[in-house]
């Protein structure tokens, strides 16, 4: 690309308050009593700058070549932005912190990668992702998959456990006798919850189950008009339908006989 070739960067440092001083009653960094903003910035704003990246690079008013910035501290971090369309990368805060020695890994991973995937110049990979990045409209829902917790791995935790039941689907349940939790698959959604907080690598995986035979998205299933589109739909029950009583602070707030409920809605 020649140097004087219009192109747009992103994204900078975001201004945030990095902390505060709780006994000067001021923000960091402290001047005199007073403080201000810093900036976000590095690793921390990495899921950030790709997803804004791609915004760009999707939009169709955007016919720029775009240098992809934020968040890149090795050869993967780089290959991420390029398949997410930037044209050219930039470091900053990396080598502040590692110094400029990174960028001989950076490229020779980068090399690795492009012999791998017979990608004779960076332009062949510009982008590359783009296509599969849609909107969560159009994501197929009949894909399935469930989580697997291998017992070899397991040692004993319990944070899947923890995040399963306290935060997602409640789909993961002790077993008296056993150290080893069980999955409860039809509460199972594959969320990935129990994965991502597991310390252990592969102890729990998401396995695919579906056959691959059925596509549906949420935007086709919604024009069908076999979903309800509110609360009060007749599709959800009927209008002013019962549903359980809710209780307050682990306490029921109101004693609720057997066969009796609460209405939403005016009666």
């Amino acid at each position: 690309m020649p140097p004087a070739t219009p192109q747009l960067g992103l994204i900078n440092t975001i201004q945030s308050i990095v902390g505060v001083d709780i006994d000067c009653f001021a923000s960091y960094p402290v001047v005199d009593g007073q403080g201000t903003n810093g900036g976000y910035c590095g690793l921390a704003v990495k899921p950030i700058a790709p997803n804004m990246l791609k915004n760009c690079a999707q939009h169709p008013g955007v016919r720029l070549p775009i240098s992809g910035i934020g968040g890149i501290e090795n050869w993967r971090d780089a290959v991420e932005h390029i398949l997410l369309g930037a044209s050219s990368v930039q470091i900053c805060t990396a080598a502040m912190q590692f110094g400029f020695g990174i960028i001989r890994e950076l490229l020779s991973g980068l090399e690795e990668y492009m012999v791998e995937k017979n990608f004779h110049t960076i332009y062949d990979s510009v982008g590359k992702a783009l296509p599969n990045v849609r909107h969560w409209e159009d994501l197929n829902m009949k894909y399935q998959v469930k989580a697997h917790i291998h017992e070899g791995k397991y040692i004993g935790c319990q944070l899947c456990y923890t995040a399963c039941e306290d935060g997602a689907h409640q789909a993961i349940r002790l077993q008296p006798g056993s150290r080893v939790p069980a999955i409860i698959e039809d509460n199972c959604v594959g969320c990935n919850i129990c994965s991502l907080v597991c310390p252990v690598e592969n102890c729990i995986t998401v396995d695919r189950r579906d056959d691959g035979t059925q596509h549906q998205t949420w935007k086709e299933r919604t024009a069908a008009g076999t979903i309800p589109t509110e609360f009060n739909d007749e599709r959800a029950g009927g209008r002013h339908h019962w549903v359980p009583a809710p209780a307050a602070l682990g306490k029921e707030r109101h004693k609720t006989l057997p066969g009796t409920a609460w209405a939403l809605g005016p009666l």
